[in-house]
């Protein structure tokens, strides 16, 4: 503020010196025109002397050798002497300067030539009157300054509270995002429009970082549950790799008992072609018979699953499918104390893949006998064959506990499984759903009205044969 006081006082004071130099142009026109009206030195000496000027300002004339001729103050002691030691020819005094003059006091200097003297006609202005009219001025311009200065003051006293509140709350804010804390505060009441449009900004800012930490945090759980399925997927992987493996270690040593067992049954026919032999050893050679026959039914259902080759779809009886899969898991179902039973009520056929059938059963029964080891007995596990409208159904149904309903929909979902971990992959289902897909059939649950579960699959019956 001072420093802008001081650029106007000095300007001030520049105006007002060319203010005197104005005032003292007019005033050497003034008295040129007294020259040319054909006034002596002597008269023009008495008129100069009677012209009212501010003070220490002064009127000189001199001749071309620059002596003074006449002059408003004190004539008597200057009269007569030379301006300048070296005095400059008229011609060259410049229209206007600002210098000493003969009584040492600074003025700005008018000055224009009268050719009949010739003489130099010079009026002089004090630069001190400038000074003193600019006082006043700079008084005036201080007084308003205070006067502004102590408004401001108030003004900022009066508003200084509504603002530090604001600040105030901002810091305490910007805070509470430091610590991670990204809900946004509640809009109040701001001393200013910038202040408003601070916060609404700063609430807008939260309201977006909010957004992309929710979004961030969205993309970590969906990139760990893709790690996770792809852990699962290798796992499965390998799984299949020790499965394939197994399947040729089954099939080589189906066909290595196989031979044996054709070798056993071949004797017992033999043997019970003779007549002579005991009751109770016909009796016990048909056992051998029986259960070699059981055996090699066995060793012909690991061979026929163990492969992993694809074959062509071809005519398949379901009741045969349901015999293969009830023979490889009857053991283990007398064992956990299942009750199994098979109704057959159709004996249709479609067309598809042995192997591939008896795999979705098998996955049906295991399932099955999971869940029907989580209640208490009675077990039943239920195989029920039945076909309608050109249509062959084969469906498992156990009373265990069920399906929750909020699970029925993701069931056939690739990776789904409510089973504890390394009881279950998630895969099962989805590959059987994938298998009656391809062979054009359907495959569902539903949930048993008895309670337990029913899962099934629909394929396109064959045309039966009708008898001659």
């Amino acid at each position: 503020m001072f420093g802008l006081i001081s650029w106007t006082a000095s300007e001030t004071y520049r105006e007002q010196l060319q203010q005197l130099q104005n005032e003292s142009r007019a005033m050497t026109a003034t008295i040129l025109v007294y020259l040319q009206r054909g006034l002596d030195i002597r008269s023009l000496q008495t008129i100069i002397e009677a012209i009212p000027l501010p003070g220490d300002s002064v009127i000189t004339i001199t001749d071309a050798n620059s002596v003074v001729l006449a002059r408003s103050l004190e004539p008597a002691r200057y009269v007569g002497q030379k301006v300048e030691v070296a005095p400059r020819p008229i011609t060259e005094v410049p229209p206007s300067e600002q210098r000493l003059g003969l009584d040492g006091v600074e003025r700005v200097y008018t000055n224009a030539v009268f050719p009949a003297g010739p003489w130099l006609v010079s009026v002089g202005m004090a630069t001190d009157v400038a000074t003193r009219r600019v006082y006043p001025i700079v008084i005036r311009y201080v007084a308003i300054s205070v006067v502004i200065a102590v408004f401001t003051l108030a003004m900022q006293f009066v508003l200084l509270g509504s603002y530090t509140r604001a600040f105030d709350r901002a810091l305490k804010f910007a805070g509470r995002v430091s610590a991670g804390y990204l809900d946004a505060p509640k809009p109040i009441t701001m001393p200013s429009r910038e202040m408003e449009q601070l916060q609404s900004s700063f609430i807008d800012m939260l309201d977006k970082l909010r957004g992309a930490q929710e979004a961030v945090a969205a993309q970590v759980v969906e990139e760990r549950r893709i790690r996770e399925e792809l852990q699962l997927l290798q796992h499965q992987l390998i799984r299949q790799e020790r499965l394939a493996a197994i399947g040729v270690l089954v099939s080589g040593i189906a066909h290595e008992l196989n031979n044996p067992l054709q070798a056993i049954l071949g004797f017992a026919d033999l043997l019970q072609m003779r007549k002579d032999l005991p009751p109770h050893v016909q009796e016990e050679l048909a056992l051998i018979q029986k259960e070699s026959e059981r055996a090699n039914a066995i060793i012909r259902n690991l061979s026929r699953f163990s492969r992993q080759q694809t074959a062509d779809p071809s005519a398949v009886r379901l009741r045969d499918v349901v015999g293969s899969v009830v023979e490889l898991r009857r053991r283990q179902l007398d064992e956990e104390g299942i009750a199994l039973e098979v109704r057959e009520a159709s004996d249709a056929s479609v067309m598809a893949v042995f192997a591939e059938l008896q795999q979705v059963t098998l996955n049906f029964m295991v399932n099955a006998e999971q869940a029907l080891m989580e209640r208490m007995p009675p077990r039943n596990l239920t195989i029920k064959l039945a076909g309608s409208n050109g249509r062959a159904r084969l469906e498992v149904r156990d009373n265990g506990p069920g399906v929750p309903p909020e699970h029925e929909a993701k069931l056939f979902q690739p990776f789904f499984t409510t089973k504890p971990v390394g009881k279950g992959t998630g895969l099962g289902l989805s590959v059987s759903y994938g298998i009656i897909q391809a062979h054009g059939g359907t495959i569902g649950y539903q949930p048993a009205p008895d309670g337990g579960a029913i899962f099934y699959f629909e394929l396109q019956a064959l045309p039966q044969e009708q008898p001659t």
